[in-house]
């Protein structure tokens, strides 16, 4: 099999509300996403999607992830999506890091494979594991009062596990964050998410106020130094996210028994192969998961779900679907959500099935 076109098309997507992270420092109402549908001469398809958020949030942006494929789709004309080392060890020589522009190329290929094997991209990335998926709602920074009532709506919609994103500094976080624990019901389980805000004095003042030793905290610093320094004078866990980018991030996350879970984002990482490994090694030295995308419509978050169902339980903490934050519908199928959960159909590949009228223009194509 080879790979005959590749075709790229940019969508905006508007957010429901708008979304603030970091401490408030980082605010957006739309996301700009990449969907890439890579053509065969078998007659297959695949499709892809990568979503870097925004440009403000990480080293990455969507027309930069645009420009990538740019550069790297020439390259890629006749190769075998089958070979999925092989396309993206052809994809880092070509274009060295990256990850964001490689993610939807990759994640298109899978699905090729899926499809090419009639299988869901579950049965290949190890089995089903779980029947359904804990799913995390993300409460955005706010008030204490106006937090407290998001979390309040994503209960009511089933959901179990929170993120609430805090870091406005140490006096307002102590707020927050006592007053949605005050509200946390049995069984419910809130992660403190501070996208880099604090310093490395700030985190170690919240966090040390808290009573609860259960209570995790993700990414409180900007850099993986900083969150280590933080390890050494606290101890409640750490959530590693932005900082775990390549395996050698959690390789030396673990080796300095900074992280006791990490968020594994696959467009951050660069798609499913390179998920895969970062999944892999959280099992092998026993590391939980948060498995998810940085954002994105039913095509990431499907690629997220059939990680997710191929990893163990007791590994996997809980899934992200950004689906819960907009209206923007370009397929169908992927999954299923019911009370909080997510349950992955198994139909092959990614399991959709694309809107043909939002595929009819694509701003790039390559053949």
């Amino acid at each position: 099999m080879k790979i005959t076109s590749i075709k790229v098309y940019q969508f905006d997507v508007p957010l429901k509300e708008k979304y603030s992270l970091s401490g408030g420092r980082l605010h957006y109402a739309a996301l700009d996403s990449t969907v890439v549908v890579i053509g065969t001469d078998s007659g297959l398809l695949g499709v892809g999607e990568s979503c870097s958020w925004g440009a403000t949030y990480l080293p990455a942006y969507a027309r930069g992830v645009r420009a990538g494929i740019d550069e790297l789709a020439p390259h890629l004309m006749g190769e075998n999506p089958l070979h999925l080392d092989q396309i993206n060890e052809r994809m880092d020589v070509m274009l060295p890091g990256h990850p964001y522009v490689k993610a939807a190329i990759d994640l298109a290929c899978w699905d090729i494979l899926g499809k090419h094997c009639n299988l869901p991209l579950y049965a290949l990335l190890g089995g089903k594991f779980q029947d359904s998926i804990a799913l995390q709602s993300s409460i955005p920074t706010d008030n204490p009062d106006l937090m407290a009532t998001h979390l309040a709506a994503a209960r009511q919609q089933g959901y179990r596990t929170h993120s609430c994103k805090v870091g406005t500094g140490v006096e307002e976080d102590v707020t927050r964050i006592n007053n949605l624990i005050a509200q946390r019901l049995p069984g419910e389980v809130i992660t403190f998410d501070v996208n880099r805000a604090w310093t490395v004095a700030d985190a170690v003042a919240v966090m040390n106020s808290v009573q609860d030793p259960t209570v995790c905290f993700e990414q409180p610093c900007e850099s993986m130094d900083q969150c280590r320094a933080v390890r050494e004078m606290t101890r409640n866990p750490i959530i590693l996210d932005e900082s775990i980018v390549t395996l050698a991030d959690l390789a030396y996350a673990q080796r300095h028994n900074i992280t006791q879970v990490i968020g594994l984002k696959i467009g951050r990482v660069g798609g499913l192969t390179k998920a895969r490994q970062l999944r892999d090694f959280c099992i092998h030295h026993g590391i939980q998961m948060n498995i998810e995308d940085v954002g994105g419509t039913l095509i990431s978050d499907s690629a997220v779900m059939h990680l997710a169902t191929a990893t163990p339980a007791r590994f996997h903490r809980a899934s992200w679907n950004c689906c819960r934050h907009h209206d923007v519908q370009l397929a169908t199928g992927g999954f299923d959500i019911r009370q909080g959960r997510a349950y992955v159909l198994d139909s092959p590949g990614l399991g959709l099935e694309l809107a043909p009228r939002h595929f009819e223009s694509p701003v790039a194509q390559y053949s």
